[in-house]
C-alpha cells in the first residue's frame, strides 16, 4: 500500500469513527418504542470493514463498543446499568466484545468474497454485523445475566422475550437499514473513486 492509499484509509477510518460516535450518541437520546434501540452506528463500522478490511472494522467496532460502554456507565443506558451493576467486568466485555467481533467478521467476509462477487459481499457483510452483535449481546446475557433477564421478561417465558423483547423488531429494522444502507453507500464511494482517479 502507497503512501497516499494509507493516508486515504486513514482519513477514511477518522471520519467512519467520528461517525459511529455521533450515530450512537445521537440514536442513544431518541426515545424509541422497543426494548432495545437498533444500532445504526454499525452502518460507518460495516463501511468500514469493507473498504479496509478486517482490522478496520474491528477497530471502528470496538470504538462503537467503547461509546455503549461509556453508556452504560453514566446510566444512559438503564438495562445496561443494570447488567454492570450485577456483573461489571462481563458487562464491559459483552459492550466491546460484541461490536468488535461484528466488524471483524464483516471485514473478513467481504473481503473474501470481493474479488468473486462484489454485491453479494457487501451485502452479506451488512447482514452479517447486525448478525453478529446481536447473537453474541444475547449468548453473553443469558450466559452470565440469565436471573436479570428472567426478571425482565416478567413471567413471560424466557424464549418469547429473547425472541420478541431483545431481539424484536428492533433487530430487522437494524438489518434491513444495514443491508439497503450499505451497499448504496459502498457504490458511491466507488462511484467516487473512480471520478478521482480519472
Amino acid at each position: 500500500m502507497n503512501v497516499k492509499s494509507k493516508t486515504q484509509q486513514l482519513v477514511g477510518t477518522a471520519v467512519l469513527l467520528a461517525l459511529v460516535i455521533v450515530l450512537q450518541v445521537f440514536a442513544s437520546s431518541i426515545p424509541w418504542p422497543f426494548t432495545f434501540k437498533p444500532t445504526f452506528a454499525l452502518i460507518p463500522v460495516i463501511i468500514g470493514a469493507i473498504l479496509y478490511g478486517p482490522a478496520t472494522g474491528a477497530f471502528l467496532g470496538f470504538a462503537f463498543g467503547a461509546v455503549v460502554t461509556a453508556s452504560v456507565v453514566s446510566g444512559a443506558d438503564v438495562g445496561g446499568a443494570m447488567m454492570l451493576a450485577q456483573n461489571p467486568i462481563a458487562t464491559v466485555i459483552i459492550c466491546l466484545g460484541k461490536s468488535t467481533v461484528a466488524g471483524f467478521v464483516s471485514g473478513l467476509v467481504a473481503h473474501k468474497l470481493s474479488s468473486k462477487n462484489m454485491t453479494l459481499s457487501v451485502v452479506l457483510a451488512a447482514l452479517l454485523t447486525p448478525v453478529c452483535n446481536t447473537a453474541i449481546f444475547i449468548v453473553g446475557v443469558l450466559l452470565c445475566f440469565l436471573e436479570l433477564i428472567q426478571s425482565w421478561a416478567g413471567g413471560q417465558a424466557l424464549a418469547e422475550y429473547v425472541i420478541f423483547g431483545l431481539i424484536g423488531v428492533n433487530f430487522l429494522i437494524e438489518v434491513l437499514f444495514d443491508i439497503i444502507l450499505a451497499p448504496i453507500i459502498i457504490r458511491i464511494i466507488t462511484a467516487i473513486k473512480k471520478n478521482s482517479a480519472q
